[in-house]
């Protein structure tokens, strides 16, 4: 145990709740995405953690006294979801179901010189090509925001936006054959396939659709759909991210747990050939709880299991039909159940230096923990 949360390996560092980062008289505050950013100066670390009502802001570079340094407000309604990623010392924040939000773009060097916490920020420019938007995707190689899930004419796939001056986002175009795309993950290609080295590769994750879609985005003008693919049992293909070797990619269908009445099931594919992807392993974790976002960082893939909290796995194994991950570390921020609802952790970011991890909860707020030494 920790405090009064169940774990396995994994120290709690601090919580910050949701009342103090949204607003003690907001009403019905919760928590959504979360990203970090850490200062290339200072090295200096801190939490982006959306909310119903705005993105808040936490330097979490001392982990155990984390200072609450603001917030941007919503730029329309209050809304279940709200995204955030981060290019070149600007964040980058979008809103599904929050009507003409747009992309807020703020200067997260600003961060630095808040003398009177916490503050009420604004935004240093608002993109006003997209109402609503499910999410954003950002390879950091490349200066373009992949905006996905939005309310336009092109289906929800993605809408590609140079942000090489983030004070002045332009729209360079959209691809609207391969249909909505929930959220995706877009990567600079050197894994096996030798057809695509250096190519600009996007695996959209395709909701409802039934379908995950391999695009080659290099010439954003002139996308490429390299492939398409379905599993069984699908419910919602949700989201997925590559191992560092770009060889598989692992895979959460966010409902399948409730629509077939299996534990948390994560996929993973092969992609040795983006032409032809096929199912690797299926691993099966310990509890009822639904998957949602999952993060690889070198031999781990961090997984936010909503009721289940935080789930660490060790993927050394990950080409192996069967055993391919082991569970090694875990968190459960909401104690109460493990039942198949969204409640508990909603995302993670395990790419800080330090170590040091965040985790957004719906319910709890802002966690900072890191593995037992």
């Amino acid at each position: 145990m920790a405090g009064v949360y169940p774990c396995g390996g994994i120290d709690v560092l601090s919580v910050i709740d949701v009342a103090t980062l949204g607003g003690s008289n907001a009403f019905n505050i919760e928590g959504s995405d979360i990203w970090g950013w850490t200062d290339p100066t200072t090295n200096n670390e801190y939490a982006l953690i959306a909310l119903t009502n705005s993105t808040a802001f936490v330097d979490v570079t001392d982990p155990l006294q984390p200072i609450f340094l603001g917030r941007l407000n919503t730029n329309a309604g209050i809304n279940f979801w709200r995204d955030v990623k981060v290019y070149n010392n600007y964040a980058f924040i979008v809103a599904d179901g929050a009507g003409n939000h747009g992309m807020q773009v703020f200067d997260l060097t600003r961060l630095l010189n808040v003398t009177n916490p916490p503050q009420t920020f604004n935004a240093d420019a608002i993109y006003n090509g997209v109402g609503s938007c499910h999410n954003i995707v950002i390879n950091e190689s490349e200066a373009i925001a992949y905006l996905v899930g939005c309310t336009s004419t092109n289906g929800g796939g993605p809408i590609f936006v140079d942000i090489s001056n983030p004070l002045s986002p332009t729209f360079i175009g959209d691809y609207t054959s391969g249909g909505y795309s929930h959220d995706a993950q877009v990567i600079t290609y050197n894994g096996p396939d030798s057809d695509y080295t250096g190519k600009e590769i996007y695996v959209g994750s395709n909701g409802n659709t039934d379908k995950i879609v391999i695009l080659d985005v290099t010439d954003k003008n002139n996308v490429i759909a390299i492939s398409d693919f379905s599993y069984p049992q699908t419910s919602y293909a949700h989201q997925g991210w590559f191992t560092d070797d770009q060889r598989y990619f692992i895979l959460g269908d966010e409902t399948d747990e409730q629509a077939f009445g299996f534990n948390t099931k994560t996929l993973v594919f092969d992609f040795e050939d983006l032409d032809n992807p096929i199912p690797s392993s299926t691993y099966f974790g310990p509890t009822a709880a639904i998957d949602h976002n999952g993060y690889v960082k070198g031999n781990e893939y961090y997984l936010a299991n909503y009721r289940a909290g935080m789930r660490i796995l060790n993927i050394d194994n990950i080409g192996a039909s069967s055993n391919s991950m082991t569970e090694t570390h875990f968190i459960d921020t909401f104690p109460t159940s493990d039942s198949a609802s969204f409640n508990g952790v909603w995302s993670v970011y395990p790419y800080f230096a330090s170590g040091n991890i965040i985790i957004s909860d719906i319910e709890s707020g802002l966690f900072v923990v890191r593995k037992s030494e």
